[in-house]
């Protein structure tokens, strides 16, 4: 069964959300974004996190150190990178946490050649906004995939992961608009997105 992942949270509210929802995963976006928030903020909402879930930063092209120090302090417990890190970039942060690491890959029409530092992938829409689109890309891209397990980001909603997970197998799924309301996290659409992943939709 895939896990989930529920990326782009950013309020009290949110936590509270997700505690109720329990999704395998959060997100923390510490890169530009209009879900962005700072060190500070996250200390503070990880202390609400429920202990089930796990924390993953997103980061672009950041410095090292302040990657590590978020993991050593407990404030992320993965790290997924979207900018241009590569294997070297992976590695060294490996050796300096220890830390689990997703690299995000953007899919058009084909693949691209991969990393493979990162535990796990992350294949999302080509964007330059590197990411958060809320727009699909072709799965069919994916159907002879046979490498790192991957999470399944891009457009994602309750009327289409179903399809997804029935095409692909990825290790999670990754949601963030499609479980939101006027841009803000909506806990009927996470708590369906959830059950559904799950196969206990009512």
């Amino acid at each position: 069964m895939s896990k989930v992942k529920i990326c782009g949270l950013s309020r009290e509210e949110d936590i509270r959300i997700a505690n109720r929802v329990l999704p395998d995963f959060i997100g923390f976006v510490f890169a530009p974004s209009r879900r962005r928030i700072d060190a500070t903020t996250a200390v503070t909402l990880k202390k609400k996190v429920d202990p089930r879930m796990e924390v993953v930063g997103v980061f672009v092209n950041e410095d090292i150190e302040k990657i590590a120090e978020l993991f050593r302090n407990k404030t992320i417990d993965w790290v997924q990178l979207h900018g241009d890190e590569d294997d070297e970039y992976i590695k060294r942060l490996k050796n300096l946490c220890g830390c689990r690491v997703i690299k995000a890959i953007g899919v058009s029409d084909t693949l691209p050649v991969l990393p493979s530092e990162p535990d796990y992938l992350l294949f999302d829409t080509l964007s330059n906004g590197r990411g958060g689109t809320g727009k699909a890309f072709d799965w069919n891209v994916l159907k002879n995939y046979r490498g790192l397990p991957y999470f399944l980001a891009g457009g994602l909603d309750i009327c289409n992961v179903s399809d997804a997970l029935n095409s692909l197998f990825p290790f999670c799924v990754d949601v963030s608009s499609g479980v939101e309301t006027d841009g803000v996290k909506n806990e009927k659409k996470a708590d369906d997105f959830v059950r559904l992943v799950r196969g206990n939709m009512q």
